[in-house]
């Protein structure tokens, strides 16, 4: 069992394709969505923002490779906002480069930039098609004449979607495999149900899948992440499925209250900032 004092903060989808540890993983995967076929690991940069988290959805894995900047976020539960939270953190990671490299954002020479692609894999259990634009300009009023647009290609990662997919990223597959067995395995969201399904499902992964060998040298992080993975969707299909905006924000109170989710991200759900969120909880 995973132990109370150990936070794993990270998704097992980061713990696998973004990792320094894994980066052949990483460019396996890049290759794949990318439809390119690169051989150096080394090419990849991994420069995703670790204390950057939002209720619901982490933002997993941002690289940079030669002239690309890909942002990757593996999601169990689907959200139309995830155009938003992208734009928001491409932005904090395109100011990441900025200052790395000293540029000038106000000089007169125009800046080169690597060029932005924004994936989600999707495994959650609603009947989602094997791809999926999301635009921002969804959530614009109808009609609107936007000068800001931001898509994001969602994938479908379920085991037995998008087979091209799978076969060009074999970690990926075997990935998608061990989500769908532990699925299949456990009788409920009990955690030792959960953990005895997570042993059963690791034992049973072909000998011959890449990423068995690492799962099993690092089975108590990959135990703990998978807890965590599961509590958050259960509390987010709970919060969802609250009625009125009263009720949702009183459940936000009550979630942060009792810890299981902290007040920065029941703030950004809420729409408000920390401190305005903190004094209506106070008087609530």
């Amino acid at each position: 069992m995973a132990s109370d004092n150990i936070q794993y903060k990270d998704r097992l989808f980061t713990f696998i394709f973004g990792s320094e540890e894994n980066k052949a993983w990483t460019l396996s995967l890049y290759n794949a969505v990318n439809h390119t076929d690169y051989t150096d690991p080394s090419a990849i940069e991994i420069t995703t923002i670790r204390e950057i988290m939002y209720m619901g959805m982490h933002n997993d894995v941002s690289i940079l490779c030669y002239d690309n900047m890909d942002l990757f976020e593996q999601q169990s539960t689907f959200n139309p906002n995830t155009p938003l939270r992208m734009m928001q953190y491409a932005g904090n990671l395109y100011e990441k480069y900025i200052k790395q490299r000293r540029l000038n954002k106000y000089s007169s020479k125009l800046l080169q930039l690597p060029t932005p692609r924004l994936i989600a894999f999707y495994n959650g259990t609603l009947k989602e098609p094997d791809e999926l634009i999301l635009k921002l300009s969804d959530s614009f009023p109808k009609g609107s004449d936007s000068d800001i647009e931001v898509s994001v290609l969602m994938l479908n990662i379920n085991y037995g979607k998008n087979q091209k997919l799978m076969e060009a990223c074999k970690p990926l597959m075997e990935y998608s495999w061990l989500v769908a067995k532990i699925r299949n395995i456990k009788k409920n969201n009990d955690e030792n149900a959960i953990i005895s399904a997570i042993d059963q499902a690791i034992s049973e992964m072909p000998d011959n899948f890449l990423i068995k060998q690492f799962l099993e040298t690092h089975k108590a992080e990959v135990k703990g992440m998978l807890l965590e993975e599961y509590k958050e969707t259960e509390v987010m299909e709970l919060f969802r499925e609250e009625g009125r905006e009263e009720g949702q924000l009183n459940m936000l109170f009550n979630l942060a209250g009792k810890k299981l989710i902290t007040v920065e991200q029941a703030a950004e759900e809420a729409g408000m900032t920390v401190d305005e969120f903190i004094e209506k909880m106070k008087v609530a």
